[in-house]
């Protein structure tokens, strides 16, 4: 790397080094002001999530400088060199095209989204929303800087600029109060009308770019773009989407959970609470695997969200198991597999808000009551898995001593997950309050009690996590966009008429409704799926003699089945990042454990009697 461009890498670290920080301690501080001297601060959680859509953005940035934006793994990577050349000249020339089709949709959705005089502590919201296009622009300078792909590059902008001539007419007219011009017209007259002509192989073509090595966002993105644009040319809603989610306060803990894990997992944190799990868990075959299930579904309990589970966890929990003699293999399989189970015990978010959308139909209580047996059934699934798989010969003989030794030793580390714990479950702190505490307590007990690196070496390690963060946040900015559209154009309407007219049998009834719900779970976060997936479902169902408590438990159970299918649930992306593997790589090792949750969620859908015997 040139000193100029190493320069520029350090002062955008720097940048998202202080973004980050400053998210850290901000939740923390404002609560002390707020609650603990009664100081009223204006505008207190706009803020924070507004910090979360800058973070989003420089991640971004910096994911796609360091080549980590995650992708299906690539079919190009064993091809001849001169069909490699080939794909990779068409990859650049469609990366190049989306991302100058998703800079100029950002940037015209700047103009309607905010006004000027729309602000937080004194920064006008317009100024906070033009980083993203801005990130995708600085994404789009670094694909033409790529040597020997420059000429593609400039291709793609071609077209990128033929796609965007909606947007870019938008731009001119809010900046100059231009009349529509006459080519920009035609120009968007005839995208459009192509683009409903050749939906369908525009799509395809999206996807197979996704395996050949297409960044996922990207391939979502124009899957998304393509999609509008047939439907009459609303991209803006693509931007307007990405910061919808991104200023979410629940999507603002996973780059502080990521960082609080990176922090620990690069210190001893690992070593120590592997002891802890020898002494106490080492001595009976499969005692890892028990712990390690009942801390993923616990921690997914309280924060709701199974991809942060996996993000804060994960590579703590494998050390813990790999520690104990498991293969690592099976060690972040069983981590990733296990990220979901949380969703149904409580106090679940998922269940709550389920719930409360469907509160004519279904009470809350009844659903947690539902819930509880297939939860069981699922996380006991998960550690007869580990059991099976826990080959170990030698184990340590059951010690009291060697307990209180190892619980002594890792006593700090013991004692976060349980302060988190008490402060959340107690509503002594907020999701968002909770991740804060986690990095500070975090950071903290490495540079000041462990002593296990300096504060420059933490600084460093946190710089580190960032590509995780704005690779999970781009996707799930994506995502939204594509969820979006599928309701614009009433996807979930079409798909439940198409079933209420054409099915007759329960049973049949019972197998698409897993299958659609399996689809709907990889392509959509479980909120969304929630609002606007289960109002539809749940009439549909009574027809058939499904009590609502078993339609909601087949819901949920679907949607955290289909965070794990591949070839795209996101906790195999996540889960990807986490561990540093291809996503084809996770999903392979995931399949056993797929299969046997598949299998339990069979034995719930047919046999109502696990749903119902608690109401």
């Amino acid at each position: 790397m040139n000193k100029p461009a190493d320069i520029f890498c350090k002062i955008e670290n720097g940048i998202a080094v202080v973004l980050v920080a400053l998210l850290a301690v901000l939740p923390l501080i404002l609560k002390f002001l707020q609650e603990g001297i009664a100081v009223p601060v204006i505008d207190a959680d706009l803020a924070q999530v507004n910090l979360v859509f800058l973070i989003a953005c420089v991640a971004g940035v910096i994911t796609w400088r360091a080549d980590k934006h995650l992708g299906l793994a690539s079919l190009s990577d064993n091809a001849p060199e001169k069909v490699k050349r080939v794909l990779l000249i068409i990859r650049s020339v469609a990366v190049s095209a989306v991302l100058t089709a998703l800079f100029f949709s950002a940037f015209s959705q700047l103009f309607s989204m905010f006004s000027f005089s729309e602000k937080v502590w004194g920064i006008p919201l317009m100024v906070v929303f033009a980083f993203l296009p801005l990130a995708y622009l600085c994404m789009l300078v670094m694909v033409c800087c790529v040597k020997g792909y420059r000429v593609p590059a400039v291709i793609g902008i071609i077209l990128g600029l033929y796609i965007s001539a909606g947007p870019i007419y938008g731009v001119l007219y809010y900046l100059f109060g231009l009349e529509p011009v006459g080519f920009l017209t035609v120009l968007s007259d005839s995208w459009m009308a192509f683009s409903r002509v050749a939906v369908a192989p525009l799509i395809i073509l999206m996807v197979i770019l996704a395996f050949l090595g297409v960044p996922l966002f990207i391939a979502i993105s124009g899957v998304a773009y393509i999609a509008f644009s047939q439907g009459g040319g609303y991209v803006e809603m693509l931007a307007n989407e990405a910061y919808l989610i991104w200023t979410d306060k629940s999507i603002a803990a996973i780059p502080l959970f990521t960082i609080a894990g990176y922090i620990l997992s690069q210190g001893t944190a690992g070593k120590r609470l592997v002891e802890i799990c020898k002494s106490t868990f080492g001595w009976f075959r499969g005692g890892a695997v028990v712990a390690a299930v009942i801390v993923t579904t616990f921690f997914t309990t309280f924060t709701g969200v199974s991809g942060v589970t996996i993000l804060a966890l994960g590579s703590l929990l494998t050390i813990v198991l790999t520690g104990s003699g498991y293969k690592k293999e099976n060690a972040q399989s069983l981590v990733t597999a296990s990220g979901a189970l949380g969703l149904l015990f409580p106090p679940s978010v998922a269940i709550i808000m389920y719930g409360t959308t469907n509160y004519f139909s279904v009470d809350v209580f009844d659903l947690f009551r539902g819930a509880l047996i297939p939860g069981i059934l699922l996380a006991v699934s998960m550690m007869v898995m580990g059991i099976v798989l826990d080959k170990i010969s030698q184990r340590p003989k059951f010690s009291l001593k060697n307990i209180g030794i190892s619980v002594r030793d890792g006593f700090f580390e013991l004692l976060m997950p349980v302060l988190i714990c008490i402060t959340y479950f107690s509503g002594f702190f907020t999701l968002l309050e909770c991740a804060s505490f986690a990095v500070v307590y975090a950071f903290v007990l490495e540079t000041a009690i462990r002593r296990n690196f300096t504060f420059r070496k933490a600084l460093s390690v946190v710089a580190e996590s960032i590509p995780v963060s704005g690779g999970v946040l781009f996707i799930l900015g994506a995502a939204r966009g594509l969820s979006y559209f599928l309701v614009d154009a009433n996807i979930p309407y079409i798909l439940s008429d198409f079933i209420s007219t054409m099915v007759t049998s329960k049973y049949v009834f019972l197998i698409l409704l897993n299958l659609v719900l399996i689809v709907v779970g990889c392509l959509m976060d479980i909120y969304s799926a929630i609002l606007i997936v289960s109002p539809l479902i749940i009439p549909i169902a009574e027809t058939f003699g499904l009590s609502p408590v078993h339609t909601g438990i087949i819901f949920l159970m679907n949607m955290q089945l289909g965070f794990l299918t591949p070839p795209v649930g996101l906790d195999l992306f996540i889960a990807s990042y986490t561990f540093n593997m291809p996503v084809i790589k996770v999903a392979k090792g995931i399949l056993p454990f797929l299969l046997v949750q598949f299998i339990v969620l069979m034995i719930v859908t047919y046999v109502p009697w696990f749903t119902e015997v608690l109401l």
